[in-house]
């Protein structure tokens, strides 16, 4: 199976002081989109959150997610040069 990601939006998050960088979504083989896939600042690196809701017991559980190393090493790539090419089109 291969994974084709037809488009992918970026919404910049223009707070300084905020560790959410962009908000993504990314349309699957132009006929399934995945929505609010978080741009996120960690302690080291930049890293994707998948869309997630919180459990009555307060956890986040993803609503959707790659199911292998591969897919997701894919949609993290793609996601990351689509948020650098809006960076450099925001300066």
């Amino acid at each position: 199976m291969n994974l084709n990601i037809s488009d992918i939006r970026i919404r910049l998050v223009k707070k300084d002081d905020s560790k959410l960088k962009a908000v993504a979504s990314i349309t699957i083989d132009e006929c399934f989109v995945v929505h609010d896939i978080k741009v996120v600042q960690g302690a080291e690196n930049l890293f994707i959150s998948m869309p997630s809701r919180k459990t009555p017991e307060g956890e986040f559980k993803d609503i959707v997610h790659p199911i292998n190393t591969e897919t997701r090493n894919k949609i993290t790539s793609a996601i990351f040069e689509a948020y650098e090419q809006a960076q450099k089109e925001e300066a």
